[in-house]
């Protein structure tokens, strides 16, 4: 057989095998609540949550770094309030634009307050003899995601 028929023949295969796979996974949900138990029964979840102007992806026991938090001090717990995305490794559920607090719960505990490393801005106007030097280093605020908790409703 020459090289191109042995391609040709690998590749036929290859599709056969890929149409003949059949999918493992489970039906979806009905529900928001159904959605919501399945992914309660995951062993591992997430959130995309809105935080200081800017989403992140978060998981739980995850250390966060954002820009400094003001008028919180180590030790308090946050709750996060704007959730847009909560999923699993099999489901995931969107909000439009931001799921409920009342279904979803994710705390975050201030872990320190810190400063970056040193950044550096030389400024220079050519035969002037203008230099300038300006040294600065941007505050942070580290968190400590905890565990995301999906209150059961009565009602749902």
């Amino acid at each position: 057989m020459a090289s191109w028929q042995i391609r040709g023949w690998l590749s036929n295969n290859l599709r056969r095998v890929a149409s003949c796979s059949v999918s493992t996974q489970a039906a979806l949900p009905k529900n928001t609540s159904a959605a919501f138990s399945l992914i309660r029964s995951q062993p591992s979840q997430y959130v995309v949550a809105s935080l200081a102007g800017r989403k992140y992806l978060l998981a739980p026991r995850d250390l966060l770094t954002v820009p400094h938090l003001k008028d919180v001090r180590v030790g308090d717990v946050l709750a996060l309030q704007d959730i847009h995305e909560v999923g699993s490794r099999d489901y995931t559920l969107r909000g439009d634009p931001v799921i409920s607090p009342s279904r979803v719960k994710v705390e975050a505990t201030v872990v320190e307050h810190t400063k970056g490393k040193m950044e550096v801005v030389f400024k220079k106007k050519r035969r002037k003899g203008y230099q300038k030097t300006i040294k600065n280093k941007h505050p942070y605020t580290r968190l400590r995601i905890g565990s995301i908790e999906f209150p059961v409703l009565s009602n749902p």
